[in-house]
C-alpha cells in the first residue's frame, strides 16, 4: 500500500507579523497550527505528519500533540534559516512514503478534499499544487521602480498549498537545490519536470499579516 507523508512548515520568523507568534495565536480558542494539523490528523489518506517548528517553540509544537492527540505526528524537528532549508529537515524525518504533501503552516483553513485532490492530480503528473487565477492586473517592474513588462493575466495563477509530490522527485529537488526558491514546486521545474496546477480555495489563506488572523477565524467560524 502507499504510504503518503505530509511536512507542515512552520517554522518562519513572522516578519511581516510585526513579532507577534503567528503559527501559535488564538483562533476562536485554539492555535492556529492545531487547525492546520488537524485536518491532516482527520484526512484518511494521510499516514505520517512531520511538524517543522522554530527550535525555542519545539516544547510548544510537542504540547499539542498530546493534547490534541495527533497520532499521525511521527516527529517535530527544528527548521532552518529559510522554508525550503526547513523542509529539507522534514523530509529527512519522513520514513517510506510514496508520496509527500508539503503545506504551509500558517494556512490553517484548508480541507481534507483540497488535499485528496492534490494527490489524485499528482498521481497523473508527479506533481500538483494548487492555485487561483489571478484577477489584478500584474507588473513586472525594473530596480529602478519602472515597468518592464505586463504580462498576460490569463496565464498567471497565485499559488497556494498544499503541493504534492512523487517522493523521489522531490528529494531529487531537494537534493540539487541553487539558490533561493519560494515554493517546494520551482524546485521541481528547474529540474525540468512538469507541475499540474489544480483549482485552490478561496478560503485557504496564509496569514502573513495581524489582520489575516481576524479573516482566518471568520473563515472558521463560518466552516465550524
Amino acid at each position: 500500500m502507499e504510504k503518503i507523508g505530509t511536512i507542515v512548515a512552520a517554522a518562519g520568523t513572522g516578519r511581516r507579523m510585526g513579532g507577534a507568534d503567528k503559527i501559535f495565536a488564538s483562533l476562536a480558542g485554539k492555535p492556529l497550527l492545531a487547525y492546520t494539523v488537524d485536518v491532516f490528523q482527520r484526512c484518511p489518506v494521510i499516514d505520517q505528519i512531520v511538524i517543522v517548528l522554530p527550535k525555542d517553540r519545539l516544547d510548544l509544537g510537542w504540547q499539542l500533540a498530546k493534547r490534541y492527540q495527533w497520532s499521525k505526528v511521527t516527529d517535530i524537528c527544528p527548521g532552518g534559516s529559510r522554508r525550503q532549508d526547513s523542509v529539507k529537515e522534514g523530509l529527512q524525518r519522513l520514513a517510506d512514503c510514496q508520496w509527500i504533501v508539503i503545506h504551509d503552516g500558517a494556512r490553517p483553513c484548508l480541507s481534507q478534499e483540497l488535499i485528496e485532490k492534490g494527490l489524485k492530480e499528482a498521481r497523473q503528473s508527479g506533481a500538483a499544487v494548487p492555485a487561483l487565477p489571478v484577477t489584478d492586473t500584474i507588473k513586472v517592474v525594473s530596480t529602478d521602480s519602472f515597468v518592464v513588462e505586463t504580462p498576460l493575466r490569463q496565464r498567471l495563477w497565485s499559488v497556494q498549498t498544499p503541493q504534492v509530490f512523487r517522493c523521489d522527485i522531490i528529494n531529487e529537488a531537494y537534493r540539487k537545490v541553487r539558490g533561493d526558491v519560494t515554493d517546494d514546486a520551482a524546485l521541481v521545474e528547474n529540474l525540468g519536470y512538469k507541475v499540474k496546477v489544480y483549482p485552490g480555495s478561496d478560503t485557504n489563506i496564509k496569514v502573513t499579516k495581524p489582520e489575516d488572523l481576524y479573516l482566518a477565524e471568520a473563515i472558521i467560524r463560518t466552516q465550524s
